[in-house]
């Protein structure tokens, strides 16, 4: 569960503001209705709603989850370009920790991997 808490945020996020987004478009609906002296239906509200929804979706969700998503994504399947940087701060650090203590280094570098689960 700690591990994925952004991801539970986010997704409480969403159901949060799809709900509340689906909620005043209905006292929209309702009251647009009662303007034109008609009674609010469901089913009208359900094609208005799903259609301004997706619409949405299409514009700025889809886009924006991708953008975050796909780079979290590459990220954490280690795509060439994301591992470039840490690589090469993983080797000059350890470069450094050889030169201050060549005995203990090999010792102090093993431990570190795996207690941050690297081999």
């Amino acid at each position: 569960m700690k591990r994925y808490a952004y991801a539970w945020i986010t997704l409480g996020f969403f159901l949060v503001s799809f709900g509340l987004h689906w909620l005043f478009g209905w006292y929209a609906f309702a009251d647009e209705a009662r303007e034109h002296g008609q009674s609010p239906e469901v089913s009208g509200y359900l094609m208005e709603m799903g259609r301004d929804t997706f619409e949405n979706w299409q514009s700025e969700f889809l886009q924006l989850l991708w953008q975050v998503g796909g780079l979290a994504l590459f990220l954490y399947v280690g795509s060439p370009q994301s591992k470039e940087g840490d690589d090469r701060h993983e080797a000059k650090l350890d470069a450094i920790l050889q030169r201050l203590d060549p005995e203990g280094a090999d010792r102090l570098i093993q431990k570190i991997d795996r207690e941050f689960e690297r081999t």
